[in-house]
């Protein structure tokens, strides 16, 4: 068999041709950047899930702040017409609708995730009430929703409005009372 010649083409192969250990760094380097892309993409993909079911299960959170200056009003108009006696049937039959009305508002509001914070009692929660007063009150314990002014909602786990609260006031320390009313030896410090 006659020997082929070496063409230049040959050799240009053969110094192209690269040791088959940096091959195999160079096929590993390209395995993990195709790896982190993936990676990249699937975490991608998963925000842009949890975006688009965020967006979906708060985008009424506007409609829903608007309505509740309905409720507002239909309490309001409840509290108003209890003030007056009834004088006749008409009347406790309108006085029955309204509350029925705002019965059927509040069961509507839940269906769409919607619920009143229960405030009064509670201790004051700066993250789900809003502090208009403070009154001083014995009887309750220091901190807690005296009166409710205006009712808080959450839409499902957000506040989408805080409720206005008038909380009792926090008592001084008795001890500390109880020290500046006693006089101090003259050599000791107050």
């Amino acid at each position: 068999m006659p020997q082929r010649m070496h063409s230049i083409e040959d050799e240009a192969v053969a110094a192209e041709a690269v040791e088959p250990a940096t091959l195999v760094a160079e096929n590993e380097a390209l395995r993990n950047k195709l790896l982190r892309a993936l990676a990249d993409a699937e975490n991608t993909r998963r925000r842009a899930e949890r975006s688009a079911e965020e967006a979906r299960r708060y985008a009424i959170s506007s409609f829903a702040s608007e309505i509740l200056s309905v409720a507002d009003n239909l309490k309001r108009a409840i509290a108003a017409a209890e003030q007056h006696p009834q004088e006749t049937p008409a009347d406790a039959a309108l006085l029955e609708g309204v509350r029925s009305t705002e019965r059927t508002l509040l069961q509507t509001l839940g269906h769409f995730g919607i619920r009143k914070i229960e405030a009064l009692g509670a201790p004051f929660d700066p993250s789900l009430h809003e502090a208009v007063m403070e009154i001083d009150d014995p009887e309750r314990e220091p901190g807690t929703v005296a009166e409710v002014v205006q009712d808080g909602y959450l839409l499902h786990d957000r506040l989408l409005r805080p409720a206005r609260v008038v909380v009792v006031k926090r008592r001084a320390d008795a001890s500390a009372r109880d020290d500046r009313a006693q006089p101090h030896p003259p050599n000791a410090q107050p």
